[in-house]
C-alpha cells in the first residue's frame, strides 16, 4: 500500500521549499527538510526517482561541505563550488515539484483547488501545465527514438557530443510542437466542460487525514528552528 498525501498538502510542501530558497535558511535546516520530501518518493513507491533525486541532491551536499571549503584555492574549485550550490539551492523546489507532478492526477489537482475557492482563470491553465510536461517528454523521447533508428547522437551522451545536431533535431521540433500541444490541451479541457460557470462535481474524493498535517508539519520544522534561532 503506497502513502497518499492530499494535493493540499503537496501544494503546502512546494510553498515551504521556495521558502527555504527564499530565505537561505542554511545549509543543515534545509538538508533536514529535503530529506523529508526525499522519503516521501520511497513511501510514494516511487523508488528510482527517490534514488536519482537523493544520489543528486546529496552528491552537490557532499561537494558543498568538502570542496566548498578549499574554494580559494583555484579557478576550477571556485567554478565548482558555485554551481554545486546554486543547484543544490533550488534542488528543493525541483523535488518537491517533481513529487507532486509525478503523484497528483489532473482531478485531483483541479478537485483540490476547488475547494481552496481558486478562481477558475488559475485553474484551466494549471491543468494544462499538469499535461504539459508529460505530452512534451513524451514527444521528446518519440524524437530521441527516431534520431537512434537514423543513427543520429545514439546514446545517453550522443546529445553532449553531438550539440548541433541536437539544436536542430530535439530543440527545434519540441519548440515548434509546444504550441500546437498548449492548444490542443486547452481545447481539450475546455471540451470537457471545464471552463463552464456553476458547481462542478468530481469523481474524485479528497479526504485531509492525519498525516496530511502532521508530515507537513514535520517538514516545518527545520525551518522554524532556524528562525528561532536567529532570535
Amino acid at each position: 500500500m503506497t502513502f497518499r498525501m492530499d494535493p493540499r498538502a503537496k501544494l503546502y510542501l512546494l510553498l515551504l521549499a521556495n521558502l527555504l530558497l527564499l530565505f537561505h535558511v542554511g545549509t543543515a535546516a534545509e538538508a533536514a527538510t529535503t530529506a523529508l520530501c526525499l522519503l516521501l518518493f520511497f513511501l510514494s513507491s516511487k523508488i528510482g526517482m527517490g534514488l536519482r533525486l537523493s544520489a543528486l541532491y546529496f552528491g552537490l551536499l557532499a561537494v558543498d561541505i568538502f570542496v566548498v571549503p578549499r574554494a580559494g584555492e583555484g579557478v576550477l574549485l571556485n567554478l565548482l563550488s558555485l554551481v554545486s550550490v546554486g543547484v543544490r539551492m533550488m534542488l528543493p523546489c525541483i523535488i518537491t515539484g517533481a513529487y507532486a507532478f509525478s503523484t497528483t492526477t489532473i482531478g485531483e489537482l483541479t478537485a483540490a483547488l476547488r475547494r481552496m475557492h481558486v478562481p477558475e482563470s488559475v485553474i484551466i491553465p494549471c491543468a494544462v501545465v499538469v499535461r504539459f510536461f508529460p505530452t512534451v517528454g513524451e514527444d521528446y523521447r518519440q524524437i530521441r527514438a527516431a534520431m537512434a533508428l537514423r543513427g543520429i547522437a545514439e546514446g545517453r551522451g550522443g546529445m553532449l557530443l553531438h550539440p548541433m545536431q541536437s539544436l536542430e533535431y530535439v530543440l527545434m521540433p519540441l519548440l515548434m510542437n509546444s504550441n500546437n500541444v498548449a492548444q490542443d490541451l486547452s481545447a481539450a479541457a475546455l471540451t470537457k466542460g471545464i471552463g463552464l460557470p456553476g458547481r462542478h462535481t468530481c469523481m474524485t474524493e479528497l479526504r485531509l487525514t492525519v498525516w496530511d498535517f502532521l508530515y507537513p508539519a514535520l517538514c516545518t520544522l527545520p525551518l522554524i528552528w532556524k528562525a528561532v534561532t536567529l532570535l
